[in-house]
């Protein structure tokens, strides 16, 4: 994993507010980096006008129908968006953080719990392993490692479940393979080796690299490379090679997590709004990059003495950088929101009821990224929408079978179970039972169970406490 490739990931986890301290010390401690000034209200160099008619002709049809047992109607066929290059738009008061309710503003911390959690109920699992799974995320800490035996975990799930321990390495396989990677390993080996899996198979020294966690790891600051080139009989460069490897990586992926400071206010990452009928995204303008290389400085390389010009250069290089990985991350960013667009436009239009079942691997399938990318991309990231600021998790939900063969999410569900408690007589308020009765009378299928679930996570009482309150 290269510096720069680091650099990329890290940058691309970051919140806005994040991304603009991190611009700011870079601008701090590079002379060849500077401020871009503001464009002038209006000026061509702010605003880039919308698709040609030309690429206009490119958007296709991305309609989407609301969920099972809404009432909403049925959308028209009009839904279309814009799939073409990336251009930023000034889209009126409603992109000024300003103009927008503080509640809107207001973000919640996100901890590793939070993180591994979400990614759990979004995995295509069973409820018998989601539990195993939410006892496993519950006992990794703060760094990421899991350091509770196999068979305590699958002690404390009685009496409910009873797991043996191979059942629940089953699922802790699972998990590894969250964001941020690495995450859920019961030691440093496993650790580095679970970050080394998602390199390319042609990485240089990968190979040894894995070789090196499976045994020695443990002797290597005691031996250097060089001892460890004796002990395995090779060449001190090519283990050199494989020791660079390793040091690239991260040895607490967890604290990735608790070192990201929680943003008191939410700067919107993306824009979407309708023109015309389209749905269409871009990046705010909050998103495009205000650095630039100082010209003056750069130009001075050519004249400067040896020992000048290498400092000069090495701090181009790094300028240089920068702006490549603040590109890719912009273009990660908006290829990732445009599939959720695409993938949720009756969300939009309709509400949580017409959210659709969608997961980490779809997009990620879909967008050509590996899943860990698409988590990091979407981490306290927020979209300004029509229905106001919404964090980029929101598109996401996992999904339940319908009795028609599709599936309906999590969010449409709880939707629907609220929707029909309102809808009530408050004298004679409906059981769990009964409206699991309701659902599966419209097609979902959930048991009494379920349905307590989901209303007990809306902090909607129990229909005896309910009557009480009428």
């Amino acid at each position: 994993m290269t510096p720069q490739l680091r650099q990329a990931i890290r940058l691309l986890q970051l919140s806005a507010v994040e991304l603009e301290a991190e611009l700011a010390s870079a601008v701090e401690s590079n002379p060849l980096l500077d401020w871009t000034e503001p464009s002038a209200p209006g000026s061509e160099d702010e605003v880039r006008p919308p698709p040609t008619s030309a690429s206009a002709s490119e958007e296709a049809d991305h309609g989407e129908g609301p969920g099972p047992g809404s009432d909403a109607p049925t959308p028209e066929p009009e839904w279309t968006m814009d799939d073409g290059e990336t251009w930023y738009e000034r889209v009126g008061p409603s992109d000024n953080d300003e103009d927008s309710p503080a509640a809107e503003q207001v973000a919640d911390a996100e901890t590793l719990l939070d993180h591994l959690l979400w990614q759990l109920h979004l995995s295509p699992l069973s409820l018998r392993d989601r539990s195993i799974g939410v006892a496993l995320i519950e006992a990794i800490d703060d760094d990421g490692y899991l350091r509770e035996p196999l068979q305590a975990i699958a002690d404390s799930l009685a009496p409910e479940l009873t797991v043996g321990e191979d059942e629940v390495l089953t699922v802790l396989h699972q998990v590894q393979r969250f964001d941020p990677v690495g995450t859920g390993a019961r030691s440093l080996g496993e650790c580095l080796s679970l970050q080394l899996s998602t390199l390319p198979d042609d990485t240089p020294g990968k190979a040894l690299a894995l070789q090196i966690c499976a045994g020695p790891l443990e002797r290597l600051p005691r031996v250097g490379a060089a001892g460890l080139a004796s002990e395995l009989k090779l060449e001190v460069a090519e283990v050199e090679v494989a020791v660079q490897l390793l040091r690239s990586l991260d040895p607490r992926p967890g604290a990735q997590m608790g070192a990201i400071s929680t943003d008191t206010y939410v700067t919107p990452d993306v824009v979407i709004w309708r023109q015309r009928g389209l749905w269409r995204v871009a990046l705010s303008e909050t998103m495009r990059p205000r650095i630039s290389i100082h010209r003056g400085y750069e130009g001075m390389i050519r004249h400067a003495s040896a020992s000048d010009a290498s400092y000069l250069r090495g701090h181009l290089q790094e300028a240089r950088w920068l702006l490549k990985s603040l590109e890719a991350r912009g273009d990660t960013l908006l290829k990732v929101a445009r599939c959720l667009l695409k993938q949720q436009a009756a969300f939009l239009e309709f509400g949580d009821s017409a959210l659709r079942p969608l997961t980490l691997r779809e997009v990620a399938n879909e967008v050509g990224l590996h899943e860990s990318t698409v988590s990091r991309a979407i981490a306290r990231k927020y979209a300004r929408t029509p229905r106001g600021t919404v964090p980029l998790r929101a598109f996401f939900a996992s999904g339940i079978d319908t009795g028609s063969g599709g599936e309906a999410s999590s969010t449409a569900i709880q939707a629907m179970i609220r929707r029909l408690i309102e809808a009530e007589n408050p004298r004679k308020p409906l059981s769990d039972a009964r409206l699991a009765e309701t659902l599966k009378a419209t097609g979902v299928p959930v048991a009494r169970r379920t349905v307590a679930k989901y209303r007990e996570a809306m902090s909607i009482p129990s229909s005896q406490d309910r009557v009480r309150m009428a």
